[in-house]
């Protein structure tokens, strides 16, 4: 871990995105803490090329409602995240008080990120069930394994999620899914091929990841191998992969 432990900056962000031809971007939340949502958003407001902040709210608590509500005031608050891949519950966002933080989301205009692994995409297929009027994305794909193959299961689960319309999926984060952090191109295809087939062009979204792809590669190599797959696309399906998407699902 310590390519990635310092400080990175606006600064940082902004040289990557400069030298790789991306105007815009969306910053996710790492740390569980409304602190984290204040920052990103401080960021945001002194930086035009922060589009949009999803942040974390206590979904959990008796007044999520009324701290959603509060964040939902500033303009590039967009949505919120929970590190459920930490939960040791596999059937964490089926709690009735986490379900009713979601129910709080929707009519505030705001979207939620799903950061699962993949024993977690059954309760995850059942909330966004229970949800339909609700936005999500799947961040990483559900992080499926990919070093051995195709896992079948994964597969099965993401097809499953993908068909409820409600459901986005980003481009992300897989990179650090390999063993060691060492991947290769091939590797992928499969995985994003899925990932492709299940959701289709215009419920996908690039992701990076960034700083921590750089565990296992740079800004501009995740760009690479995303805009490498999507190549044999149409020019607006390419489009919408590699921004479109997100400005209509993050509404910027």
């Amino acid at each position: 871990m310590a390519v990635i432990r310092r400080d990175f900056t606006p600064a940082d962000l902004q040289a990557e995105l400069t030298q790789n031809g991306v105007s815009h971007c969306v910053a996710v939340q790492a740390d569980p803490s409304e602190a984290e949502s204040i920052f990103l958003l401080d960021l945001a407001d002194t930086h035009e090329f922060i589009a949009g902040v999803v942040g974390w709210v206590d979904l959990c608590a008796p007044n999520a409602g009324e701290r959603l509500a509060h964040f939902a005031r500033r303009p590039k608050f967009k949505g919120v995240r929970h590190l459920v891949q930490s939960e040791p519950d596999p059937e964490f966002m089926l709690r009735p008080d986490f379900k009713r933080g979601i129910a709080a989301l929707a009519p505030l205009g705001l979207t939620y990120d799903l950061l699962i692994k993949p024993h977690q995409f059954k309760a995850a297929i059942a909330l966004v069930g229970a949800f339909p009027e609700q936005p999500f994305v799947l961040d990483h794909l559900g992080k499926p394994g990919y070093d051995k193959g195709l896992d079948k299961q994964w597969a099965k689960d993401l097809t499953e999620l993908a068909r409820h319309q409600n459901v986005y999926a980003k481009l992300s984060g897989l990179v650090t899914e390999s063993e060691g952090y060492r991947f290769t191109r091939a590797q992928f295809d499969p995985v994003l091929e899925m990932a492709l087939e299940a959701f289709g062009a215009h419920r996908l979204l690039f992701g990076s990841d960034w700083p921590v792809c750089l565990l296992a590669a740079s800004y501009g190599e995740v760009l690479d191998l995303i805009q490498s797959f999507i190549s044999t696309l149409s020019a607006s399906e390419q489009a919408a992969i590699m921004g479109k998407n997100a400005q209509y699902f993050y509404q910027l």
